[in-house]
């Protein structure tokens, strides 16, 4: 069986803001570092073979921390990791967006990523990880909203709350029957 373990990125200045950050590449802030290298240290007592990572600047900032404390694995950018493409609603708060187009403004059409298209790429990246590497324990840094679709078409029927925390830990198990999620959203690392 092959084991991920998603850890979401960092906390940035975006993020604070309360901004949809998307495909913008928004760098981490000082928090978000210190953040990422305290999940690097939770992790580094842990056996992983392989670090995936998003190439967004937060993300491949968050796992290259990681990396720097499991220096003998291998380490590979993969732009399927990328976060789920938010349109013209990218680097707007929620206010600025009501403001621009109204309560309504979730169910306009404003160039979101479809579900379909987040869907393909993220079970693309699943296959070729299960193909490259099986049995082995993989770390993929990315960001909340695409773990969280992932995790979802994973696990279709698992219970999961809205809104991974910054630099969580969910480990999930591949397996042929039925996928299992082991950890959702920890955060332990961060007291």
């Amino acid at each position: 069986m092959t084991t991920i373990g998603f850890v979401r990125h960092g906390v940035t200045a975006w993020n604070k803001e309360g901004r949809a950050q998307g495909n913008t590449d928004v760098p981490l802030d000082e928090e978000g570092i210190q953040m990422a290298e305290r999940v690097a240290e939770r992790i580094e007592t842990e056996e992983w073979d392989v670090i995936y990572t998003s190439p967004l600047l937060r993300a491949k900032k968050t796992a290259e921390i990681i990396g720097e404390k499991q220096p003998t694995i291998d380490f590979y950018v993969d732009k399927r990791l990328g976060e789920i493409g938010g349109g013209i609603v990218e680097g707007t708060t929620e206010a600025e967006r009501l403001a621009k187009w109204g309560a309504a403004w979730r169910e306009m059409e404003l160039g979101y990523e479809t579900d379909e298209a987040i869907k393909s790429r993220g079970l693309s990246f699943i296959e070729d990880v299960k193909q490259a590497h099986a049995g082995k324990r993989i770390l993929v840094v990315s960001h909340g909203g695409f773990i969280g679709r992932l995790i979802k078409t994973l696990i279709p029927h698992g219970e999961f709350a809205k809104g991974l925390k910054n630099t969580s830990l969910t480990v999930v198990e591949l397996q042929d029957d039925e996928n299992l999620c082991h950890l959702f959203n920890c955060t332990k690392h961060l007291g």
